[in-house]
């Protein structure tokens, strides 16, 4: 788990004896720092998000193709027994349309 700054601590009533600023029932400090480390994680998913980009980018440069990698992850998250279920269910269905021997 994630250690938390002090100012966080201090929003969440840790650690600190003094009340914040509080506006129409509002604590603006808590508030503040709420919106602070939303926007904060936003910035750091961003981040991520081209960095992912750029790793399909590399792989469809390197001969790889992108969409099956991104089948891969999908599967690799789920349950060995969900995929192969699925799998063969899809194996039968494609067999009675003819798309497979």
């Amino acid at each position: 788990m994630p250690q938390r700054d002090p100012d966080e601590e201090r929003a969440a009533g840790e650690g600190h004896n003094s009340e914040g600023r509080v506006v129409e029932g509002v604590a603006a400090d808590e508030l503040r720092l709420l919106i602070e480390r939303a926007e904060r994680l936003e910035e750091e998913k961003k981040g991520i998000a081209d960095d992912i980009k750029d790793v399909f980018a590399e792989a469809k440069s390197r001969g790889y193709d992108p969409t099956a990698i991104r089948q891969i992850i999908k599967l690799r998250k789920r349950k060995r027994e969900e995929y192969q279920e699925e799998a063969a269910i899809m194996e039968v269905y494609m067999r009675a349309m003819g798309m497979m021997a």
